[in-house]
């Protein structure tokens, strides 16, 4: 489990790379590295991204509902 949490956060962040590319400068990195934005392969790396991210949003939830995020911030936690 902890591999695919890994996979897909990395995922999650090349499109957060890609999308601030496009914001600032107009340039998609994954369309330029394979081959347009309707190629097949730009397009299975969109996929990729877009469910990485919905997967990533059930360790986020867990983040949310524990300890975790008064730990990062230096507070007592709740016992």
């Amino acid at each position: 489990m902890k591999a695919i949490n890994l996979v897909t956060l990395l995922l999650v962040i090349v499109g957060g790379v890609n999308w601030g590319l496009v914001g600032l400068f107009q340039f998609d990195l994954v369309a330029a590295l394979f081959g347009g934005q309707s190629a097949a392969l730009s397009r299975i790396v969109y996929v990729l991204v877009g469910v990485s991210a919905l997967w990533q949003l059930v360790p986020f939830s867990k983040a949310i509902s524990s300890d975790e995020p008064y730990a990062e911030r230096g507070y007592p936690t709740a016992r």
